[in-house]
């Protein structure tokens, strides 16, 4: 992870001690994918920021990741960021039972998980489509996005 800056000197305070979803804007899966979080959430703990966003791109250069393709989503929680398949598997961890079972993702071994989540990943845009520009979020989820 870069060193450049703390996370704190990133996120705005009123951010630092909740979830916080990371996602492209203009992908229809990872759209989806925080629809649904939105939905499933009912403590209204999570916040989403698009990673074509001020913000999105100043974290996701946090953790060394590319700005100019997003082939990962990226999640923070408790100060600890996680991608791929890993960042799928800590939400569903967060949204509690029984969405907490897709934590048995991980005993895939890491090669295989790695395969798997690079497939989907690297096609998403054919397999579920891809907007000119970031998607007209539900009142329900305006309501928890940042920026």
């Amino acid at each position: 992870m870069p060193a450049d800056k703390n996370l704190d000197d990133i996120l705005p305070p009123d951010l630092r001690d909740r979830p916080l979803i990371v996602f492209d804007g203009v992908c229809v899966l990872c759209s989806g994918f925080a629809r649904l979080v939105t939905r499933l959430d009912r403590r209204n703990r999570f916040r989403f920021v698009t990673a074509q966003s001020p913000l999105g791109e100043a974290l996701f250069r946090h953790f060394g990741l590319p700005t100019d393709v997003y082939e990962t989503n990226l999640v923070l929680i408790d100060g600890v960021g996680y991608m791929r398949i890993e960042s799928f598997v800590a939400v569903m961890r967060e949204l509690g039972w029984p969405w907490r079972a897709a934590s048995m993702l991980l005993v895939l071994p890491p090669t295989l998980r790695g395969w798997l989540y690079d497939r989907i990943a690297k096609n998403r845009y054919a397999l579920f489509g891809k907007r000119d520009t970031c998607d007209i979020p539900s009142p329900a989820l305006r309501s928890r996005l940042i920026g």
